[in-house]
């Protein structure tokens, strides 16, 4: 039998649960509140109803799937760019790659483009076969085998030039004297094919062809003339501190090969040199027989640029020039110390010391000169012409 209650608890009962049923419903609007609008990120204002929506403020649960999309998302971008940010570098560097080629593929163009103009036979010492190459193409070559790449561009220039008009006024004037090749020793150019520079130079190759190309373009078929005439462009790596008259160490006399002073030559690392020989070594070397005294009697004579004109030893007469080639030194300008059974030259100088210096042309360009200043310095009275005016059938040729 149940307990009777009275009206009054009765109410108060109901009261109760009311407020029990009150929260629940609050808390199941609160929850509702919870879920995601159309546009969970901003408040949104209808222009109809003119009430602002309640911004979405996500649950912990909604946090972590916000922060994973947003994981997702940003891993999705990075795996769209890397291929592209590790692409780009190799692209450029592909880039820098070809531009660094393009001096070669200048040079092939070169050869191409000489192709229908002036070859010259080659005589390699090596194989003893003839190479038959452009003019320009051989002028580039001479250059790198004759001179420093890293000289001044203007001396490069007065080089080319110079090399040029070697083999020009040599293939016009001397043609039927050269066997119908030309020598790549210094009988007449050092010359190296492209192949021989590539091995000589490693790593270096490119910029290296690339400056001498710009030196061989700068001056494209130009000569060395006196009287309308290519010269003999005699030259030389490093002088004494002069050149020399053409008479003192050739037999003809020249007028453009006149003694200059060329005081850039110290700057050369062979600018001095010291040889010793045994007595019986300048008895084989000379071809003499020298006196048992400890002091062999020497006498010597000297030219306007200081250089040996004549030796005198053991009664036996020589001029500079044969004593420097019998013996290999590097120049005629020397001087010879006796020691005991040994005797000791010391030279300045390297080279003939004719035409132009080759370390005076890098000093006079360091200094601002131009090529054709450096050329008409240490050739004396001459020009600077383009070959088809001088030597018009031998290009067609």
């Amino acid at each position: 039998m149940k307990k009777k209650m009275y009206p009054y608890i009765q109410r108060k009962k109901r009261m109760k649960q009311s407020k029990v049923n009150k929260r629940i419903l609050q808390i199941q609007s609160s929850t509702h509140k919870n879920r995601q609008p159309s546009n969970p990120l901003t408040s949104i204002i209808s222009k109809k109803e003119g009430k602002q929506r309640p911004r979405w403020i996500p649950s912990h649960k909604n946090r972590w799937k916000l922060t994973t999309s947003v994981c997702i998302l940003t891993l999705g971008i990075v795996i769209l760019l890397l291929p592209t940010m590790i692409v780009i570098p190799f692209m450029d560097a592909r880039s820098e790659e070809k531009v660094a080629e393009d001096p070669m593929k200048e040079m092939l163009a070169l050869e191409v483009e000489d192709d229908s103009s002036l070859t010259v036979p080659v005589m390699r010492a090596q194989t003893e076969e003839i190479e038959d190459v452009p003019l320009e193409t051989y002028v580039a070559r001479v250059i790198a085998s004759e001179m420093p790449a890293e000289f001044e561009m203007e001396a490069l220039k007065a080089q080319g030039v110079a090399a040029r008009t070697y083999i020009i006024d040599l293939l016009m004037h001397h043609g039927e004297e050269t066997d119908a090749f030309i020598s790549d020793q210094t009988d007449d150019q050092v010359y190296s094919n492209d192949e021989e520079l590539r091995e000589k130079w490693g790593s270096d190759y490119t910029w290296k062809m690339d400056k001498l190309l710009e030196a061989v373009t700068a001056t494209e078929g130009e000569v060395i003339t006196y009287n309308q005439m290519t010269i003999t462009p005699a030259y030389f790596s490093t002088s004494n501190g002069y050149t020399v008259n053409s008479e003192d160490y050739w037999e003809n006399e020249l007028p453009y090969l006149r003694k200059v002073e060329s005081k850039w030559d110290e700057e050369s690392p062979s600018f001095l040199d010291q040889q010793t020989f045994t007595k019986g070594e300048i008895e084989q070397l000379l071809a003499i027989s020298l006196p048992s005294t400890n002091e062999v009697p020497i006498q010597m004579t000297h030219t306007e640029s200081n250089r040996v004109d004549e030796l005198i030893i053991a009664n036996e007469t020589f001029t500079g020039r044969e004593v420097r080639e019998k013996l290999g030194l590097k120049s005629s300008d020397f001087t010879i110390e006796q020691k005991s059974n040994h005797f000791v030259f010391n030279t300045k100088g390297f080279g003939h010391g004719i035409g132009m210096s080759q370390y005076g042309a890098n000093g006079m360009a360091k200094e601002g000169k131009t090529y054709e200043e450096i050329l008409s310095y240490y050739y004396q009275g001459v020009e600077v012409q383009i070959v088809d005016d001088i030597a018009p059938m031998l290009v067609q040729k």
